[in-house]
């Protein structure tokens, strides 16, 4: 830990000269202690799996030693690096599968590991009691919902583009119904979202809390009244007319403030009643931290608030892939570890997930089947990841989905014919005669044909029925698009 995290300061240094005399004193006074994590931690408080930190991976099983993987790779060990990982990995299988003990956990424990080391900032995003790490492997802890919560999550992702902050929370709130209504109100959300927060910020110098974003959706007559006097009292008239154009619009048939109401009275409930304050004095967490070496989990409510939980996991993938594109300093390599993405894909998280790679970030997902994504979006996602897993138990159906994305191999094929030998030579027929008594066949010969055809790497059948349980088949890419053909690989070894 001490070697790679000296290492990772000492290249920073090489890249900026007039660092190096306080790099230089620091390290001679406190040796391997220098360049520390700014929670002063220097290894996470246990570890279960086993990492190489000087390459930065985690070693996650074997290449099993099956016919159906090339000869070279059979017995060699699988581990995933983090540029691997940038260009996305979704993993589909059943529950107990193995995706979180042997996948996420590992994963997430070399995230911290090298987050503390100064090279990677790590968001892990799962239901409350999924247990995909300690508390003490994290910088922050959000627990929503939750009364003991130290920190808060910020709805609007630290932004103060009345804008910007209307394209994610629209996205979070009504992302999913874009696929079902392509041409209704769902595309017009975040244009009617920013019609509201424009003003609103204008006049209070900050957006509004859940509650007042809810009763402007409704059309309080109050709430816009007194918004409306206050920006005509300060003298903000364009924003004024901002107000005027969404009152206007509120009549329409396609109007999308009351779906957007609708979906956002989930969060107004009083077990979120302590949580996105924009008040004065609030301080919520906000993905812009993502210049930073940090490590933040975020707990989501699963029991008793299955929609609003959806709609916070969407949230947060709108947020992250925001922040982590529009980062300043793309050194640090940024994750999503979104445990269980269902209802979570839509059309535009896979563009930004899309735009990840180029941004030095990338996203772990999983699910259960890929029925939990809209069937116009699934060769989508499969096509927009570059490295996919397919668990033991995957359906027919899915393993359908991964045998076509991973394509076709030219293989060669042999074809053994036996044809009966029939002769009118007479000796030849009594050597024949003699043969077939002593052996009990006809004389026959043999000819072989050897070409080449095309086959599945993997079929559906097979994805579905001939996986070992705690296996799963792999398929992986980098950045620089040097990839490797599918493999089967043993998860426990």
């Amino acid at each position: 830990m001490d070697y790679a995290r000296i290492r990772r300061a000492w290249t920073g240094v090489r890249g900026r000269p007039e660092r190096l005399p306080a790099f230089t004193d620091t390290v001679l006074r406190h040796g391997a202690a220098a360049c520390l994590h700014p929670s002063g931690a220097r290894d996470l408080p246990v570890r279960t799996a086993r990492h190489d930190l000087a390459a930065g991976q985690v070693r996650l099983g074997t290449a099993a030693d099956d016919r159906r993987n090339p000869y070279r790779h059979r017995g060699a060990g699988f581990a995933l690096a983090p540029e691997l990982l940038a260009t996305s990995l979704l993993a589909v299988g059943p529950p107990g599968a193995g995706k979180t003990g042997r996948l996420v956990r590992p994963v997430l424990e070399s995230l911290c590991l090298q987050a503390l080391t100064g090279r990677t900032a790590v968001v892990a995003v799962g239901a409350s009691g999924a247990q995909l790490a300690p508390d003490g492997f994290f910088d922050v802890v959000i627990r929503i919902g939750r009364p003991d919560s130290a920190h808060d999550l910020d709805l609007y992702g630290g932004t103060t583009d009345p804008d910007e902050a209307a394209g994610i929370l629209a996205e979070a709130l009504i992302g999913d119904l874009a696929a079902a209504h392509p041409g209704g109100g769902a595309r017009r959300a975040p244009t009617a979202l920013a019609q509201l927060l424009g003003p609103f910020r204008a006049a209070h110098g900050r957006f509004p809390s859940v509650p007042e974003l809810r009763e402007l959706l409704d059309g309080s007559a109050t709430a816009l009244g007194a918004l409306r006097t206050v920006l005509r009292d300060t003298g903000q008239l364009a924003q004024a007319r901002e107000l005027d154009a969404r009152e206007r619009q509120s009549g329409r048939a396609d109007d999308a403030c009351a779906l957007l109401a609708d979906r956002l009275a989930l969060l107004d409930r009083p077990a979120f009643a302590n949580f996105f304050a924009t008040a004065e004095g609030s301080r919520p967490f906000s993905l812009r931290a993502l210049d930073h070496p940090l490590r933040v989990r975020i707990d989501l409510p699963e029991r008793g608030h299955a929609e609003a939980s959806r709609i916070l996991a969407r949230l947060v993938l709108a947020q992250f892939t925001e922040c982590a594109v529009g980062r300043a300093d793309r050194s640090l390599f940024a994750c999503l570890v979104l445990h269980d993405a269902s209802d979570t894909i839509t059309a535009e998280a896979l563009r930004g997930i899309q735009r990840l790679r180029s941004a030095n970030a990338g996203a772990l997902l999983t699910l259960r089947t890929l029925d939990d994504v809209p069937e116009a979006l699934r060769s989508t996602l499969l096509g927009t990841v570059g490295c996919r897993m397919a668990f033991a138990g995957v359906t027919t159906w899915d393993g359908a989905r991964f045998a076509e994305v991973w394509g076709k191999e030219w293989v060669e094929a042999r074809d053994v014919t036996n044809r009966q030998i029939i002769t009118d030579e007479p000796l030849t027929r009594v050597v024949h005669f003699i043969r077939r008594l002593v052996t009990g066949r006809a004389v026959t010969s043999e000819s072989v044909t050897v070409r080449q055809v095309e086959r599945e790497r993997w079929s559906a059948s097979e994805l579905a029925h001939s996986l070992p349980p705690e296996h799963a088949v792999v398929s992986l890419t980098t950045a620089r698009g040097e990839h490797a053909p599918p493999l089967l690989v043993d998860l426990r070894s």
